[in-house]
């Protein structure tokens, strides 16, 4: 509740290009915040945009196994090194799938990290990596990357639910480092059922946005990066 309250008390207003432009609403909407503190912990900078840039990887895997199967089709997932792999839940032999429920004996997918970087892409469809991802650390243009959180349970308000992803970056590399990508990665376990075995596929992109403005990080300073996710908005 306290990550909710963060956001929406924030005093800041959405740019009037990247609403709707339409009269009808979107019962789904993902929108991202970065809130930006200098090294005295205190607010220099709000940013908030629109987010509508799912990936190929999160298409594939969020369609429903009966399109597979009823079409006969399989996806193509590619992972951060740019390997691709043939994504099939819709039965046979040949078939795979995320395991459920996530265990840590079913070898569960998970959350890796938000992850920011330098550089920008045209079509974010297409975006299996960032263009130019900034490394963790504390060398020149590196940032500590905090661990990501993700709310333990959907929030009610009204007739919306939604949930929040987050994580905190803080920049010790001795100069400020400017923010230009956004992207949500996720590690990738699929059950082989010709093999009975399960293979981890390596890390993917699964939502890539590009920022309407650079983010300025100054030395000694942090941000927080807010990813939230809403139904019936």
């Amino acid at each position: 509740m306290m990550v909710s309250k963060i956001i929406d008390e924030t005093n800041v207003q959405m740019p009037y290009d990247v609403y709707p432009q339409d009269k009808d609403q979107p019962t789904f909407k993902a929108y991202l915040t970065i809130i930006v503190r200098d090294e005295k912990g205190e607010i220099i900078k709000v940013h908030k945009q629109w987010s509508h840039s799912p990936t190929s990887n999160f298409i594939g895997i969020l369609l429903p196994t009966n399109w597979y199967s009823a079409t006969g089709s399989t996806w193509t997932i590619t992972n951060t090194n740019g390997t691709g792999y043939i994504y099939n839940p819709g039965g046979g032999n040949k078939s795979n799938g995320l395991y459920y429920p996530a265990t840590q004996n079913n070898y569960p997918t998970w959350l890796v990290m938000i992850q920011v970087g330098s550089g920008q892409q045209p079509n974010p469809y297409n975006a299996y990596s960032l263009a130019a991802p900034i490394a963790n650390g504390t060398r020149t243009g590196q940032l500590l990357y905090g661990q990501p959180s993700v709310s333990q349970i959907p929030i009610v308000s009204g007739s919306s639910i939604y949930f929040v992803i987050s994580q905190a970056f803080i920049n010790k590399s001795g100069g400020g480092v400017t923010i230009t990508e956004v992207g949500i990665i996720l590690d990738i376990y699929m059950y082989n059922l010709s093999t009975s075995n399960f293979q981890n596929f390596g890390y993917f992109l699964m939502w890539y946005d590009v920022l309407s403005s650079p983010i300025s990080v100054p030395n000694g300073g942090s941000i927080v990066i807010y990813y939230t996710f809403m139904v019936n908005p």
